[in-house]
């Protein structure tokens, strides 16, 4: 029987993306959420930019998150075992779609209620190196009044976009190739909390 992370690297090598529930255990949910709300608490959270370098910038009109990166070399203990957890995907997607997956980066996100991040692609020029998106919600609680889903669109052969909404829903992972599906976040009615991260072909 496959292991989590071949049917992961199994799903994007057949159709480009995999939603995974209950990916990790409620009590390191639970654990980062409350990390997260501490750090919040501190002050440590940012408006969230659009584009990299020179060209970065706040666009509220475009997305109004907030956004808490994650240092590789300072991880905090849980923090450290989610990595571990994203680096057995990254070597499964090597093995199985041959990506050459080399480093992960990440970030807390935290969009509060009314906030959202329209339709985008997370592979663009200047960051052609993150070739997966992962992310994991650690929401305590949702349902669909809430609101505040990821939106794919996803390609199909004959030209059109296929709609998929993704319910924010604590312990569900995503994973999807960063170049090849636009996706949203439609706009929230409950504060909601994910680590979103893009597994890159370089170090």
């Amino acid at each position: 029987m496959d292991s989590v992370y071949e049917k992961i690297a199994n799903e994007i090598y057949e159709k480009s993306y995999a939603i995974i529930d209950d990916f990790i255990s409620d009590k390191l949910r639970s654990s980062l959420l409350k990390e997260q709300s501490d750090l919040l608490e501190a002050g440590k959270f940012r408006l969230a930019a659009v584009g990299k370098g020179e060209k970065k910038q706040i666009k509220t009109e475009i997305r109004n998150d907030q956004v808490l990166w994650m240092n590789p070399d300072e991880l905090s203990h849980y923090e450290a075992i989610y990595w571990e957890e994203i680096n057995k995907i990254r070597m499964a997607l090597n093995r199985r779609c041959y990506l050459g997956l080399k480093s992960f980066e990440g970030h807390f996100a935290r969009y509060p209620i009314g906030s959202f991040y329209i339709r985008h692609i997370d592979q663009f020029q200047q960051v052609l190196y993150r070739l997966v998106t992962v992310i994991i919600y650690l929401n305590d609680s949702w349902t669909t009044e809430d609101e505040g889903m990821l939106r794919m669109y996803l390609p199909q052969e004959d030209g059109t976009e296929k709609i998929m909404d993704v319910l924010p829903k604590g312990g569900r992972l995503v994973v999807f190739m960063s170049g090849e599906i636009p996706h949203e976040v439609l706009p929230t009615k409950k504060e909601r909390i994910s680590i979103t991260g893009w597994l890159r072909n370089i170090d």
